[in-house]
């Protein structure tokens, strides 16, 4: 198998189906059999059309295979973070916006979230950590509380676009001049 590291998108589209899974395995959150669909439609002609082919790929999925994508992700700050038991994709993102450094009041507020998110909707509370503060990631988790199940549905999914564009960017490199 091969390692997972920025490579170029020729390196890329050369790449065997099992190596292209290998890749971006980490794309979607415990779903690898994302990156066996992304790997049919190759060849690619930019980084943003690998994204994009992961978004379409989750879009045409059934409402259930959606629900199931969305229940892959991890709650912020939740016990697989408290536990290290995160991917290393969730657990750099995490740190990223600092929810690794909480304070007890803060991991509380988390705490209360998390279960209000899973009570309302049977979900944990996804959003790209990577395009927000702390403060915004907050005050999100409160706006979206107020969604109905369809509109935070179609929430989450759209933050799961967001996330997976940003891990497809962190796996290529431009080609070299």
């Amino acid at each position: 198998m091969t390692a997972r590291f920025p490579r170029t998108l020729s390196e890329i589209n050369a790449l065997s189906a099992q190596d292209f899974e290998a890749q971006f395995a980490g794309v979607l959150e415990h779903s690898p059999r994302y990156a066996r669909v992304v790997a049919q439609a190759r060849p690619f002609a930019s980084a943003e059309a690998v994204a994009a082919a992961f978004a379409s790929a989750f879009d045409a999925d059934s409402q259930e295979e959606q629900v199931a994508l969305i229940r892959a992700h991890p709650d912020l700050a939740g016990k697989a973070a408290l536990a290290g038991d995160l991917t290393p994709e969730s657990a750099h993102e995490q740190a990223s916006a600092g929810l690794d450094r909480l304070s007890s009041d803060e991991y509380a507020e988390f705490h209360r979230l998390n279960a209000a998110y899973h009570e309302r909707f049977g979900l944990p509370y996804v959003v790209c950590v990577r395009e927000h503060t702390k403060a915004s990631i907050f005050e999100g988790a409160r706006r979206r509380l107020a969604n109905t199940p369809e509109q935070e549905r179609a929430a989450a999914l759209h933050e799961i676009g967001r996330i997976a564009r940003l891990r497809v960017l962190d796996l290529i490199t431009e080609e070299d001049a």
